[in-house]
């Protein structure tokens, strides 16, 4: 079977590594046990994850066992890494119901029967910690002022890092030692901001192996590894996964299959064929084919990318769904039932439904006055037809074809407004 390694690097995960050669050998002649955590400051897993968990896969088809670690513990902190500012403090009951929805989100991924994968939180060691002994095992290995210079602090510095955020470091490292230490983790992985974090796991275990080798001799390699994968960016550096109406989710119940579709559909195009690569299953002959289209056909490319991504996530029949939905809207401004829809009451349309709070409560706007200004400036349409009065209401005659009307606003935004 082909080295892992050499599938991450080619599809392009491979951001940057503790030992590029070491890692690449030891996941060539072993099934190695590597972990990668997940913070539970959400209910859902979002689509920032994802690539994180499409390497994962990758991992486990090669025989290589994951440990998914669920963050209950470091959740109660936050990670400061790429933040302005400090995250919400979180009760541990809401951590506690994102941990579990993230166990089920995972499961649907990897394959946790039997001894393929494992999944731990780490509220299991760090909440009873206590807090002389960490200092003397864990705090006496890191330096200040090397932590300083850590690219994971510097946004917080600007503003003042607290010492709550400023443990933040030591937990994860002591997470990888854990790991290592009880279950023979070798590896952590993670997106490419967790890179001073991942270093500092490898480095205290180096460091404690050190300390407790009485021999006298050298290690004779080192005892932890770390790799970080490429983080997905638009062309003005902003992180992929993100919308008007916030995180772009892996529940359905929060972003629809056909939202899910739409969003990686209406990717840049220069964006296409690292996405191909990254976040779909396609041969790699195939990803660079269709990354080198060009014009309009680029969008071909884009329908393969939307489709394989969303049958990975949410399954072929959805991603069927989905596929047919955006098909009958931009192809022939038809309805399709998979559309994300609002609902009112037959009667409201008697008395005429106010177009700007159709765009409020669908989320495709804030505020009414949002709302007003696109109508005004031309970027909104009902049933076709170009609407720039922003004290227009939908009457019943707007909603002939199947009791609904289809209002869009710029070009990729399709809504169905159904009269019950």
């Amino acid at each position: 079977m082909e080295n892992v390694y050499d599938v991450l690097k080619e599809r392009g995960f491979i951001a940057q590594t503790t030992h590029d050669e070491q890692i690449r050998e030891l996941l060539g002649k072993e099934k190695v046990r590597f972990y990668i955590g997940f913070d539970a400051t959400a209910d859902s897993l979002t689509a920032g994850h994802f690539l994180t968990i499409m390497a994962m896969m990758h991992m486990q088809q090669h025989g290589h066992i994951p440990v998914a670690l669920i963050g209950g513990g470091t959740t109660m902190i936050g990670d400061p890494s790429g933040r302005s500012d400090m995250r919400m403090m979180m009760t541990r009951e809401t951590i506690n119901k994102n941990a579990d929805r993230f166990k089920k989100q995972l499961s649907h991924f990897i394959d946790f029967n039997g001894d393929k994968a494992i999944m731990v939180n780490n509220a299991d060691w760090l909440l009873n910690l206590n807090y002389v002994d960490f200092l003397r095992e864990v705090g006496v290995h890191f330096s200040v002022n090397r932590m300083l210079t850590a690219e994971c602090y510097k946004n917080r510095m600007e503003k003042g890092l607290t010492f709550f955020e400023f443990n933040y470091m030591l937990m994860q490292a002591y997470d990888f030692y854990k790991l290592s230490k009880d279950y023979g983790v070798k590896v952590e992985m993670g997106g490419d901001d967790q890179w001073s974090n991942i270093l500092a796991g490898a480095e205290l275990i180096r460091r404690i192996k050190v300390a407790e080798n009485t021999t006298g001799e050298p290690l004779e390699r080192d005892p932890a590894f770390g790799l970080t994968f490429t983080l997905l960016t638009t062309s003005d550096g902003k992180k992929m996964g993100k919308t008007m109406k916030g995180a772009v989710w892996l529940d359905p119940a929060k972003t629809t299959p056909y939202e899910f579709y739409q969003y990686w559909r209406n990717i840049e195009d220069a964006n296409v064929e690292k996405c191909l690569g990254l976040l779909t299953f396609l041969p790699m002959d195939e990803v660079r084919r269709l990354g080198a289209l060009e014009g309009a056909e680029i969008n071909k490319a884009k329908e393969v990318l939307a489709y394989e991504i969303t049958k990975i996530v949410h399954g072929e029949e959805e991603a069927k769904k989905a596929q047919d939905a955006a098909k009958a809207v931009f192809g022939a401004g038809g309805i399709s039932a998979d559309m994300p829809t609002v609902e009112y009451e037959k009667a409201k349309a008697d008395e005429g439904i106010e177009l700007l709070q159709i765009l409020v409560d669908a989320k495709l706007c804030a505020t009414k006055n949002e709302a007003r200004r696109n109508v005004t400036q031309g970027g909104v349409s009902v049933n076709d037809e170009k609407i720039t009065d922003p004290a227009f209401m939908l009457a019943l005659d707007a909603f002939a074809n199947e009791n609904s009307a289809i209002v869009k606003k710029g070009k990729k935004n399709f809504l169905k407004v159904t009269l019950v």
